[in-house]
């Protein structure tokens, strides 16, 4: 919420002979300050349609548009309260009717507006009021809330006449509301920077590679740049990050460290970090908030988000602020903790760990919190103009997590679900769609009546685009006039429109437009149904403005090599620094093993199964103990494990099964202790290959029967076009890179500490290659077997 407190230096003890310090003041916005204070009555998350950010822009400058010369939009105000700094912009000033303006964009009947966001609006309006009274000197004004409508552009004024000395009493009544709140933040920043700069590390001395680690986050956050880290796996990577940025909050004056990663064993390493740092250090004042997603954090999945079905959501807003207090008083908020707190005062968890976000100095949560494309985390960094470290865990993966935040896909049998069993006051706008996109379908057909199995288009095309448009409005307009009627396949459907038209306003370059037929639908203009995708190539143009937003970026992983392939696709700054930290392993600790005489190639796989079981059951009876196998795909995986068991009945084998709970993932990992033995089969880039810590006997070997490549097949074949045309070396960038940083990832589970000895398996014969060789650690020395297939 606040940007920055404004900290001075402590005075001196004693008689003060130099000019007085002025006290610390707390920095709040004028909506901030009112939704803390104004906000009442029940949590109500039922869809009705929003304006999107640009239809509120538009919606503002078009009231804007149609006031005379002299209008004033924009106004900026601040005042001094206490101990508060309060700022603002006011939407409008007409000084010819003395008339202060706050706009707010709807859709739908303005009698819709519940009654308690219109108690919000006024408060927010009668604020600014007060602040334009107190700059100007007037004696009266009058206050007016103004609803646009954006669909018909008609504008509702609601207005009010007040004296300045009514305003002046409203806007003293919400600061000293919030003053108390205030002084409390202000007394826990002091005390948390005081016990950041006493902060020490949580060992007598850091591991080898562990302090260059810790000293480059450190510097990155000190000149406010973005760092790419390649650093083992096993040195101690979390701790290593958050402790330097922690230590950095001071000296920088950030506001919050948001560490994001992809999993939810990073999740639980970066709490454990913080747990340690707080176990090392108790008089540590630090709240560390941790965000899960809203299916996870729910407790009942089966009522909707409003006061009439939940009784958390019920007077949410009546009880938040006890919960608030009794959350920011606890400091440590975890998934459990923020839900014993918020089950003791009967409010939903999962809405107060997102109000406990402006509260919290780290938050641990997922890379979507951040960069989505209606992130929750750069939203409020945005609103509160926060000043941010941000902490990217596993950063390697943030490639393909900001191509799927910045694609998306429509098939045409759900818009056929919607003209058949849709609102029919929605059928114009949807046979519109129906008919452009079968225009798209006809031109796909060859002389011979046959569609393509995939093929990319161009541009969008126009005619198809605007009838999605139109859709889009139609849907919004129908929602508006019915919030009451709930229709989840509707609404279902509207979300993936809004998606689809959103992306198509930026589409460039960086994404493809491909279409595909679904499966089964039959190849004739009047049958064929086919799915259309805007699916990002490049996520660079989206991710790069949130990597600037922050004050410091750190992206770390075991694989961030070559750094030209993260810098292009990530898009870090101008400016940006990367280091690689040297390994505190030794090459005796890990063999590593090429079998020339095996291929996983596709069409070689029978051929080469006997050879691979045979290998497997050969280490496995050299040195009996816990083992991990990594496939390229499930089915991979079964057949070779079926083989392996029936050859092998006495070697205890477990199997990685699709769609695994995180339950059943935890229960796979337990089965591997330091007295067990056996091998546990599983794909390469699913839960186990990484983010898994098997230390000691846990785990000493892997067999690696896959290069990590990604299937060749139509979509990939123009990705890779598409990156040739960008980078120069399509290939490499979408096939070789990304597999083998797979392959190094799996291979880190084996080697955790410096006592650690094991093996590692690089079961294909293309390991031999310079060009492969050169992907794989530098602290390797790699052997390679040479035998026949089957020996």
């Amino acid at each position: 919420m606040p940007a920055q407190s404004e900290r001075p230096s402590e005075p001196h003890p004693g008689p003060q002979t130099g000019p007085v310090t002025e006290p610390p003041r707390f920095q709040v916005g004028v909506r901030e300050l009112c939704e803390f204070v104004a906000k009442q009555g029940d949590l109500d998350l039922r869809f009705t349609p929003t304006p999107t950010a640009q239809e509120g822009i538009a919606g503002h400058a078009l009231v804007t548009a149609r006031r005379p010369a002299g209008y004033l939009s924009e106004v900026k105000l601040s005042a001094q309260q206490g101990l508060l700094n309060v700022k603002g912009r006011a939407d409008g000033y007409h000084p010819q009717l003395n008339r202060i303006e706050e706009v707010k964009t709807h859709k739908g009947s303005v009698d819709a507006i519940p009654d308690n966001h219109r108690h919000l609006h006024w408060a927010q309006a009668k604020v600014y009021g007060a602040l334009l009274c107190r700059e100007r000197g007037l004696e009266r004004i009058d206050v007016a809330l103004v609803y646009f409508e954006v669909g018909s552009q008609k504008e509702t004024v609601l207005c009010e006449r007040h004296t300045a000395a009514d305003l002046q009493a409203h806007f003293v009544d919400v600061c000293e509301r919030f003053a108390a709140w205030a002084e409390q933040e202000l007394a826990h920043r002091r005390a948390r920077d005081d016990s950041l700069t006493a902060l020490t590390f949580v060992h007598p001395q850091f591991r080898a590679g562990q302090r260059e680690l810790a000293e480059s986050v450190y510097k990155a956050a000190a000149t406010g740049r973005c760092l790419l880290a390649q650093a083992p796996t096993g040195i101690g990577k979390t701790i290593g990050t958050v402790f330097p940025m922690l230590k950095a909050c001071p000296t920088q004056k950030l506001d919050k460290v948001f560490f994001l990663t992809a999993k939810t064993s990073g999740r639980a390493a970066a709490l454990h970090a913080i747990a340690s740092l707080r176990a090392h250090h108790p008089t540590l004042r630090l709240r560390e908030l941790e965000l899960r997603a809203k299916e996870k954090a729910c407790e009942h999945p089966d009522r909707a988000c409003h006061g009439q079905s939940c009784p958390l959501a019920q007077g949410f807003y009546d009880r938040l602020p006890a919960a608030r207090a009794h959350a920011a008083a606890a400091g440590s908020l975890t998934h459990e903790a923020v839900r014993a707190i918020a089950l003791a005062q009967q409010v939903c968890p999962y809405y107060l760990s997102q109000e406990m976000v402006r509260w919290a100095d780290v938050v641990v949560g997922d890379f979507n919190h951040y960069f989505d494309q209606t992130a929750l985390l750069h939203g409020l960094v945005q609103q509160g103009q926060w000043r941010v470290g941000v902490l990217v865990d596993e950063a390697h993966n943030l490639v393909e997590r900001g191509r799927k935040m910045h694609s998306c896909e429509l098939q045409q049998s759900s818009l056929q679900g919607m003209r058949h069993h849709g609102p029919a006051a929605l059928k114009k706008p949807l046979d519109k769609l129906h008919r452009a996109w079968q225009g798209i379908n006809k031109t796909q057909l060859g002389a011979d009546g046959h569609a393509p199995d995939y093929r990319v288009l161009t541009e969008i095309p126009d005619s198809w685009l605007l009838a999605l448009q139109q859709l889009c409005t139609a849907i919004g307009d129908h929602m508006a006039e019915h919030p009451t009627e709930v229709d989840p396949d509707l609404q279902n459907f509207y979300f993936g429109c809004l998606q689809m038209s959103k992306l198509a306003d930026s589409f460039g370059s960086h994404s493809l437009f491909d279409w595909a037929p679904e499966p089964g639908s039959q190849a004739s203009t009047r049958k064929l149904r086919s799915t259309l995708c805007i699916r990002n190539v490049l996520p660079a143009p989206f991710l790069q403005s949130r990597l600037k937003q922050a004050h410091s970026v750190t992206l770390f992983s075991a694989t961030l090599q070559p750094t030209h392939f993260f810098e292009t696709l990530l898009g870090t700054p101008e400016g940006s620094v990367a280091i690689e930290v040297a390994s505190p392993f030794s090459a005796e600790q890990l063999q590593v093993k090429v079998a020339r005489h095996i291929s996983t190639r596709y069409a070689d796989r029978a051929r080469s199964r006997e050879a691979m079981v045979a290998l497997m059951a050969e280490q496995f009876r050299a040195r009996p103990g816990n083992y991990l196998a990594f496939f390229s795909s499930h089915d991979y995986l079964q057949d070779v494990a079926d083989h392996f068991e029936r050859a092998h009945p006495d070697v205890p084998v477990v199997r990685q099964q699709r769609g695994m709970s995180e339950e059943a993932q935890r229960a796979f990992l337990a089965r591997m202790t330091p007295t067990s033995q056996g091998i546990g089969f599983a794909v390469l880039g699913g839960s186990f290959s990484e983010g898994v810590d098997l230390p000691g006997q846990r785990l000493i070997g892997a067999f690696i029967a896959t290069l990590g490549l990604p299937q060749v097949n139509a979509i990939n074949e123009h990705i890779k076009a598409r990156l040739d045309e960008i980078v120069g070396d399509g290939y490499a960038f979408h096939y070789l890179y990304p597999g083998l940083q797979k392959v190094v990832q799996a291979a880190g589970r084996v080697i955790r500490t410096t006592d650690d000895q094991g093996v590692v398996h690089l079961l294909d014969d293309r390991y031999g290659r310079g060009q492969v060789r050169a992907l794989l650690p530098r602290w390797w020395r790699v052997d390679q077997v040479t035998r026949q297939a089957g020996g």
